[in-house]
């Protein structure tokens, strides 16, 4: 157990805090929605899908959430501009939890951040993600919209050590602090198992330094496994991700993108047991946690 140096940054969006010390604030857990080739599409690029299926998973997403005390967030994928838009309006009126307007390509998000606009989101929206690769017309309408939470992603090839992204995450930083971004979420990024080591400890050396709220999306690490299931055998997957989950969080990580929402029913409790752990140590240090804490919620 472990005590970040820097003064912790918290941000609250829609509802949900995001960042502290170790053991504080429980993990947010983000599951994806509408992603490539879920079995709910219909036809991705157009937006149609089962509407009682999508509408079971984010109930089951929260129902887990409520259990564990693990906050959730939606991230919500698009194939196309107006996919987008139909996956973020049947979000909004299906849940209350923050959403992450994700997309395939630029101009999907940036429709899905005009939408979000137009219909009066914004404040419970994430932009998913600026990275350093950026669309000239993403930056301009984060910057027109205003909108104050984005994911930066520190996806930059030339810089992929430990101390490449934390080099990249400030400079992504200085950017969002122009375009108006005032609650920046850092993804050290994570796309297979030897970078899910990197993005952990990228995790520790951002917090231990700036004391931003840091995470990532450790789902990457197992979907990219290519022996897995070959090797370990299909019983194997689930553990797995819960695993890379469960990483993540003991790190210090804040908010861990866990990957399809039908991960549920397993990545919760798991993350829940480490926080509920890591809740105890910094109660033993005579400091307070909120009874909704995984601490409480979870014997």
């Amino acid at each position: 157990m472990f005590e970040f140096k820097a003064e912790q940054k918290v941000f609250e969006i829609g509802g949900v805090k995001v960042g502290g010390q170790p053991g504080k604030n429980p993990t947010v857990l983000i599951g994806s929605i509408f992603y490539h080739k879920q079995k709910l599409l219909i036809d991705e690029r157009e937006g149609k899908f089962d509407r009682e299926e999508a509408e079971r998973l984010i109930k089951l997403q929260e129902e887990f959430s409520d259990r564990t005390g693990n906050p959730c967030m939606l991230d919500v994928v698009g194939a196309s501009p107006s996919s987008i838009e139909k996956f973020l309006d049947f979000a909004a009126g299906a849940t209350d939890v923050p959403l992450l307007i994700d997309g395939t390509t630029a101009d999907v998000r940036v429709a899905g951040l005009k939408y979000a606009e137009e219909v009066g989101l914004l404040d419970r929206a994430v932009y998913n993600s600026l990275v350093p690769k950026y669309r000239p017309e993403e930056a301009e309408t984060i910057k027109e919209v205003g909108i104050e939470a984005a994911i930066l992603l520190t996806f930059e090839m030339s810089e992929f050590t430990t101390s490449g992204r934390i080099k990249v995450a400030k400079s992504l930083l200085d950017l969002a602090s122009k375009l108006g971004i005032k609650k920046p979420l850092v993804d050290t990024c994570v796309l297979d198992i030897p970078t899910l080591g990197m993005a952990c400890r990228a995790i520790q050396g951002l917090k231990e330094e700036l004391g931003i709220p840091v995470g990532c999306s450790p789902h990457n690490a197992v979907s990219t496994w290519k022996g897995l299931k070959s090797k370990m055998g299909n019983q194997a997957v689930k553990p797995a991700l819960a695993s890379a989950s469960a990483m993540a969080a003991a790190v210090g990580g804040d908010f861990v993108l866990y990957g399809p929402i039908e991960a549920a029913p397993y990545v919760f409790p798991v993350v829940a047991m480490v926080d509920a752990a890591m809740g105890y140590y910094y109660v033993e240090n005579k400091k307070m946690l909120d009874r909704s804490h995984p601490l409480f919620k979870i014997a």
